[in-house]
């Protein structure tokens, strides 16, 4: 059976489907539908978003959204890209280190305050977009002219890309299980933990881990653990490329 198009359905991408459009109707513009989808998450989880649940909360009828996406797939892209465009972009002025250091740490921030962009789904969390794609090349930019080819530029950016997005995903999650077990405080975490981390501390198989447990002192430090380990990943760009 053959899948009905709708009135987007022409095989163009979202973002030229925007660039061509229309002058949309006054009620209902693709800033409208993101800017309320985000709310929505924001206040209730990736989950909460439907196509029905949206319309209620613009005040359309149920289909008036398909003249500007093709479905779900679409507003998750677009809340993407509507929030990234709150990254306030380095100019590069002050070298690449700081403009990279710059961009991670507002990303982390950014999805701080968004924690549902860890649950997008690969093609809305992938797909190329015009903010996401505005961090990337400043990036870039930054490190040209330092000798170093386009293909080690841009395994350089991805590189700490990669760790800020670890980081954070893994910062969301603390948050997550901290929240399902009603825990406020590090100490109530590890009091929570605690039956499991005791018995594998008693096996002697761990002692870089329990020396850890014991004299660590920046344990719920998560912004400088963040930071110490973003240091880490800069330092060793420096240290191979001589930049």
């Amino acid at each position: 059976m053959a899948t009905k198009k709708t009135e987007t359905g022409d095989g163009a991408s979202l973002w030229e489907r925007l660039d061509r459009s229309a002058t949309p109707r006054p009620s209902l513009t693709h800033h409208k539908i993101a800017s309320t989808a985000v709310e929505i998450a924001d206040a209730e989880g990736l989950d909460a978003i439907t196509m029905r649940r949206l319309a209620t909360a613009m005040g359309t009828a149920p289909m008036a959204a398909y003249r500007y996406v093709s479905g779900k797939d679409d507003v998750l892209k677009l809340m993407g890209d509507f929030v990234y465009a709150e990254i306030e972009i380095s100019d590069g002025t002050t070298g690449w280190r700081d403009t990279l250091e710059v961009h991670a740490a507002r990303t982390r921030e950014l999805v701080l305050r968004h924690p549902w962009l860890t649950q997008l789904p690969p093609e809305a969390a992938l797909t190329p977009s015009p903010n996401r794609l505005v961090i990337v090349e400043s990036s870039l930019a930054a490190l040209d002219g330092l000798g170093l080819d386009a293909d080690t530029r841009m395994a350089v950016v991805r590189s700490i890309d990669a760790y800020v997005q670890g980081a954070v995903n893994g910062e969301v999650a603390v948050i997550r299980m901290m929240e399902g077990q009603g825990w406020k405080t590090g100490d109530e975490v590890r009091q929570g933990l605690a039956p499991e981390m005791t018995h594998l501390m008693k096996t002697q198989n761990f002692p870089a881990m329990q020396a850890w447990a014991q004299t660590a002192e920046r344990k719920d430090d998560r912004a400088w653990q963040f930071a110490t380990g973003l240091e880490c990943m800069l330092d060793g760009v420096t240290t191979r490329y001589g930049i």
